[in-house]
């Protein structure tokens, strides 16, 4: 089976043995003046109320992937207003690292909108490693088991696996696929992420911690 290179966050061993496995921890900034657009928005919000649905309001930009990128979310209805916008806003924070590595750019609406703190830095870290080798992913990857797990006032745990057996690094200049695993668990990982609801309503993403082969997604 093939994956994708691990999104977002893991330990730091495996980053120092794979460039694109993890964006690290997050001291570094990215390279350039590929400045994050929006990652200075607060995340001090008002307390989330029973219709906290996600909304036009908040002026939601758009996302858009290559034909030959493909996030599937599973579940996302959970009959709880507030936990569905939680997931919904935490499926559309993933997009928008894919949208920023389709776009070649940081500077990208839906990067600062959906990322902030600890998580904009090593997102961003993590996809200035796609520009700098010359590299997308194409394929599919589905997200399942998406729970929140705790949630008080503007904060909230959510936990979810993703299976990156059908998607594949890509070379730009040669189309050609690479990202072959010799064990079929390490395409599945495990997130823990934390999302603080900023005041405009969006619920951001601000840490992440992700486990490859996870028994816990298998």
């Amino acid at each position: 089976m093939n994956r994708r290179p691990l999104p977002v966050a893991a330990a730091l061993t495996a980053a120092a043995a794979l460039l694109l496995t993890a964006c690290g921890s997050g001291d570094d900034s990215p390279k350039g003046n590929n400045k994050i657009a929006g990652a200075d928005s607060s995340a001090t919000a008002k307390p989330a109320s029973p219709s906290a649905s996600p909304s036009d309001t908040a002026g939601r930009p758009k996302i858009t992937l290559a034909k030959d990128m493909q996030n599937v979310f599973e579940g996302g209805k959970t009959g709880d207003p507030v936990k569905d916008a939680i997931l919904h806003d935490s499926s559309q924070r993933i997009s928008s690292l894919d949208d920023a590595i389709n776009a070649r750019s940081l500077k990208r609406p839906a990067f600062g909108f959906y990322n902030a703190e600890d998580a904009a830095l090593s997102a961003a870290k993590w996809v200035q490693g796609f520009f700098d080798s010359g590299i997308t992913w194409t394929g599919r990857v589905r997200y399942y088991d998406r729970k929140v797990t705790s949630l008080k006032s503007n904060v909230a745990t959510l936990t979810y696996c993703s299976d990156e057996s059908k998607s594949y690094n890509k070379d730009l200049k040669t189309g050609k696929k690479s990202g072959e695993v010799a064990n079929s668990a390490d395409s599945l990982v495990f997130y823990n992420t934390r999302l603080k609801k900023n005041s405009d309503g969006v619920w951001q993403t601000t840490d992440v911690f992700s486990q490859r082969g996870s028994k816990q997604c298998q």
